[in-house]
Parts: C-alpha cells; sequence; structure tokens
C-alpha cells in the first residue's frame, strides 16, 4: 500500500511531494508578526548568527501588519517570493476561563487550514518549559468583545486574532505553524491587556527557538508501515468485554487492573464508566468486577468469589493456556521456570498457579542459579509478550543446563508478538528510526523497540504524536512505525497526521503476515 499525504491546507491541494530526503519547500523559515513588537520579541529569541555570518538559510521575520486588511495584503506579496516552512506568531485573545495571560496556544486549524504537526510543537514547547495548548483559531475584524468570547468558545475555539486566516490561506504547500500568545483572557479582557501583553511578548520570544526546531524538522518524508500492528485478538476481547459489560447493566463496572496495557484505551473506558482498581478490596461487595487481559492468581479468584463477586474474566484465552501448562507441570511433578519479567501482571498470575513449584527466571544467569528439586523434572514456560530473542536466550540456557527439560506443548510468546516482532523488524531495516505506538508498562510494546534497537535502528516508544521529540526528526527521510497489541489504530493515524503536517508525506505498508484470529465471548456478556 503506498499512499501521498500532502501538506494539509483546507481545500488547497499542496505540491506533489519531491523525492524522499528533498526539503518540503524552498526557502528558510518565514516568521510572520502582526505588529513590530510581537516581530521584535521573536527576533530576540532566534539564535543569532555570529557577525557577518548570516546565510540565506537564516530566519526571516516578516512583520505582515495590523488587522485582517493588512494581513491580506501581506498575503499576497507572499505569493511572489519563496519561503519554506512558515510560522505566523504574535499575540491574542484567550477565549476560555482555562487560559492565564502568558499562555501559547497553538492553532490546529486557522480558518479553512489545517495544521496537522501542531500536537508536535505544543509538545515541545512544553517540554521548553512553556504553557501551551492546542485548539482552533479564529480571525476576526475587530477586537472580540467580551460578550463574545463565550460563543466563540462554545464553538471549539481557544483563541481570536485579527490577522491568521488570510496568512495561513498563503502558506501554499508549505509545512504551517501558528502560535498566539495569550495577552486577555475572559476574566479581563482588557483591564490586563497590558501586563498580560508583557507576558505574551516573553512567552512569544521563549517559544522561537522552539519553532526553529520545528522548523528544522520540515521536510518530505516517507512512513513504512508495519503490518501487522496494533490490537490483537485478545485485547479486542477484553476491550469488548467491559464495552459489553457497561451496556448490559450501566456504570459502574469494576476493572482488575488496567483491562489491557495502554493509557488511551482505558482512559476511554474510564470515560464511559469503567472504575479501575488494583485490588478487590476497593470493589464493594457484590459489584460486578472484570478480570483484565493479562489474568489472575488462584487466589484472585478465590477471593472474589469469597466476597461474592460478579466476576466476568477477560484473561487472554493464550494466557489461561499458559496457566493450564502451570497446573499440569506442577501436578506431574515438575519444577517449571518460568521465562519472564518481574511484577508483570502476567506473570504474577501464572506464579499463583502453582507457587510451591514454579520459579521466575529472567536471564541465563538466573538459570545458573536454580536449585530445582531434581534436575531431571524441570519444564519452562514463557510469558507470551517477550521478546522471541531474549526468551530463545534463556530457554537455551534452561536447555543447556537441563538436557531434559519439558518445553510447552506449543509457542507460550503469542501470535500476535511474534507477528509484530517481524513485520517491525522487517521495517527497521529500510528506516532511519522507528516509531513504536504503545504505552511504558506495554511489554509487548517495550519488546518492539528493543527489536529495532538489536538490528541497529533508532526505535523511540509513543503513547501519542505528543510525545514525538522534534530532534529526533532532524536529518530523517524514512521512518518506520508500528503500534504494540494494546495500541489503538487511532493513535497510529494520528501520528501520520502529525507527521504529514511537516511536510509532504508517502506512506507504504511492510505486511510480513496477515491475522485472522478471533476469540470468543464469555457467557456473562454474550447477547
Amino acid at each position: 500500500m503506498t499512499e501521498t499525504i500532502p501538506h494539509p491546507r483546507g481545500d488547497q491541494a499542496g505540491p506533489a511531494p519531491g523525492p524522499v530526503g528533498e526539503p518540503a519547500g524552498p526557502g528558510p523559515l518565514l516568521i510572520c508578526a502582526p505588529m513590530r513588537i510581537e516581530a521584535r520579541a521573536v527576533r530576540r529569541g532566534l539564535a543569532q548568527p555570529a557577525a557577518g555570518l548570516a546565510t540565506d538559510s537564516s530566519p526571516t521575520v516578516l512583520r505582515t501588519g495590523y488587522g485582517t486588511t493588512r494581513a491580506a495584503q501581506s498575503a499576497q506579496e507572499l505569493d511572489a517570493g519563496p519561503f519554506g516552512p512558515m510560522a505566523i506568531m504574535g499575540v491574542g485573545a484567550g477565549l476560555t476561563a482555562d487560559l492565564r495571560p502568558g499562555d501559547l496556544v497553538v492553532g490546529t486549524e486557522v480558518g479553512a487550514v489545517s495544521c496537522g504537526s501542531a500536537p508536535l510543537l505544543a509538545a515541545e514547547l512544553e517540554r521548553a518549559g512553556l504553557r501551551a495548548r492546542t485548539g482552533k483559531i479564529t480571525t476576526t475584524d475587530h477586537l472580540v468583545r467580551r460578550s463574545q468570547r463565550a460563543a466563540l468558545a462554545a464553538d471549539g475555539y481557544l483563541a481570536a486574532d485579527m490577522e491568521s486566516a488570510p496568512l495561513a490561506a498563503a502558506a501554499g504547500g508549505h509545512p504551517l505553524a501558528v502560535i498566539r500568545a495569550v495577552s486577555d483572557t475572559p476574566d479581563r479582557p482588557l483591564a490586563g491587556i497590558v501586563s498580560g501583553g508583557l507576558a505574551a511578548l516573553r512567552s512569544l520570544r521563549a517559544a522561537a527557538p522552539v519553532v526553529e526546531r520545528w522548523a528544522a524538522a520540515c521536510g518530505t518524508r516517507q512512513v513504512l508501515l508495519a503490518g501487522p500492528r496494533s490490537f490483537c485478538a485478545g485485547v479486542e476481547r477484553a476491550i469488548e468485554i467491559v464495552e459489553r459489560a457497561l451496556e448490559r447493566q450501566g456504570e459502574p463496572v469494576y476493572v482488575r487492573k488496567q483491562i489491557v496495557h495502554n493509557t488511551r484505551v482505558v482512559g476511554d473506558l474510564e470515560s464511559r464508566g469503567a472504575v479501575f482498581v488494583d485490588e478487590l478490596d476497593e470493589v464493594p461487595d457484590g459489584a460486578t468486577v472484570v478480570f483484565s487481559a493479562h489474568g489472575v492468581s488462584p487466589a484472585v479468584r478465590q477471593d472474589a468469589s469469597r466476597r461474592g463477586l460478579a466476576v466476568i474474566d477477560a484473561t487472554c484465552p493464550l494466557v489461561s493456556k499458559v496457566h493450564a501448562e502451570a497446573r499440569r507441570f506442577a501436578a506431574d511433578g515438575y519444577t517449571v521456570a518460568l521465562i519472564g519479567h518481574a511484577g508483570h501482571e502476567e506473570v504474577e498470575g501464572t506464579l499463583g498457579e502453582a507457587p510451591a513449584s514454579t520459579v521466575l527466571v529472567q536471564t541465563p544467569e538466573d538459570v545458573a542459579a536454580l536449585k530445582p528439586r531434581d534436575g531431571e523434572r524441570m519444564a519452562y514456560l514463557m510469558q507470551t509478550t517477550l521478546s522471541v530473542d531474549e526468551a530463545a536466550s534463556v530457554s537455551g540456557a534452561l536447555r543447556e543446563r537441563f538436557p531434559a527439560v519439558r518445553a510447552p506443548g506449543s509457542d507460550d510468546i503469542c501470535y500476535a508478538t511474534t507477528n509484530r516482532q517481524a513485520a517491525v523488524r522487517a521495517v527497521a531495516a529500510e528506516s532511519d528510526l522507528v516509531l513504536v505506538a504503545g504505552s511504558a508498562n506495554s511489554s509487548n510494546s517495550v519488546r518492539l523497540v528493543e527489536t529495532c534497537e538489536r538490528a541497529g535502528t533508532p526505535a523511540y516508544l509513543i503513547d501519542s504524536a505528543a510525545d514525538i521529540e522534534l530532534s529526533w526528526l532532524t536529518g530523517v527521510s524514512v521512518i518506520g512505525l508500528t503500534a504494540g497489541a494494546s495500541a489503538p489504530p487511532a493513535v497510529v493515524e494520528e501520528i501520520i497526521s502529525a507527521l504529514a503536517g511537516l511536510g509532504p508525506l508517502s506512506v507504504a505498508e511492510r505486511v510480513t503476515t496477515t491475522e485472522s484470529i478471533k476469540f470468543g465471548l464469555p457467557k456473562e456478556v454474550r447477547q
């Protein structure tokens, strides 16, 4: 699959992308600032070249004039000269009560123009110590009155100005950023404009070097999508179980631990009425509780039964398989070496199936330190979300020390983990860096990063597009992109949209296998 995504700008088409690695457009960064005082603040924040060393690639700060008429005139003149990425920077009116003077609003939409890279820029501003928000910016032909602010805020706007829309329309296919520093707020629309204006100018000055970093990250790129990626059958099943429980009985539905290890998924379900708890003592007697996809130990099940809780088990069937293997090996008198990571919920649940017979091993060194009751009756199992390479080194050490060791009847590392690692390995071979969508506590997502790093390709784990640091992208032409088995597909689309805001983007998919596995739902939520 190959798709070209021009720089988004409303209903106007951008230029066709050039070869991968070429800049998005000719010329240096152009910063448009309406008034002299705003332009001066921005210039003072830019990196100053040594005397006599200014070049044609140095940023240009253009004073475009105050108000919609002057801005429209400047926009017409911009068509005559080449420039690269465009940033519009100035002060503006805050429209919501939670904004303070000096806050920065990074436009996602300005008039008919979309600014796809706004999440990247806003996050970079926050990392620089500034207060930044993303949202829609409206342009009016007059100063916004107190009575108008609530209406504009109700329409979804965060800030208002008198110049951005006509200037943004002149950006053409060039990457565009719009930053308005709040000078006045609904509480103090005019009375605080002097002190608020000073705070806004200080923020503009501090934002200028960040805008330079944004411009350095702009360019024409290719994204290589790993396939398969994102949700697996076990994750889809677990999420659907919680959704159906909420539909059938209403809120609250309690969930022990995170249903899957992803902040976006958990936050979405919380907004619908799911209540996530660490332990069962936080669940009221007689309430409904869902066990997460990672599984639980028999002790937890017994506690739920004793408390009269209505249990819905969302344990992934592949995790349940490992639990059954642990019980079978232990019943046959084997010492079970569980290859996994200490503290992971899946590991804790498996260890609880036969605690007297099971020992956790994380490294070959752990294998060397084992003291089993009978070295001839050893078996091993694996956490389902391990790296294939990592697990192989530990299982190899077990086979070397205990030649008669019993292996699981079939691979414990789940198909989704194995497939995603193979897919990202293929993508990493062609990429300058790889972005892995997933949360920090997601084992399978972390293993994808490690898989890339073992292949010699830098990789970063990100929960959302906002986690992408602009410095990662400077000089990068080909970006690999995948998502862990617990990360929603929508996150991948948001990342692509944000990268497209930095310049024309071609997207190709590298599919190593196709998944068709589906798991049935427990009887408690079947319709």
